[in-house]
């Protein structure tokens, strides 16, 4: 049996909640879910320069888990811009 999450400490409350190619319909394009820790740890890291570490201590995580949660968020951006796909942010999931 999997270790229970330990809570993130995420201070970043998202305004708008998706992000998309402009002039192409919602539904005509594929949805990427971004989670309310992934955006934490892109605005702690590469928004505000913050390391691994000191994001880790911001939210209440190890460096490890910011690295993971970091290379995820970083791998949906990536791909909703190559792909034109939308990226939905959702401060349920975490």
């Amino acid at each position: 049996m999997p270790r229970p999450k330990k809570n993130r400490h995420c201070q970043v409350t998202p305004c708008p909640k998706a992000f998309k190619p402009n002039r192409i319909p919602m539904d005509r394009l594929e949805r990427i879910p971004l989670a309310a820790d992934e955006l934490e740890a892109l605005r702690l890291c590469d928004l505000e320069g913050f390391t691994q570490e000191e994001a880790g201590r911001c939210m209440g995580v190890s460096r490890g888990t910011v690295q993971r949660i970091l290379a995820a968020a970083r791998h949906k951006v990536a791909r909703a811009l190559v792909e034109g796909a939308a990226l939905i942010i959702d401060d349920d999931l975490q």
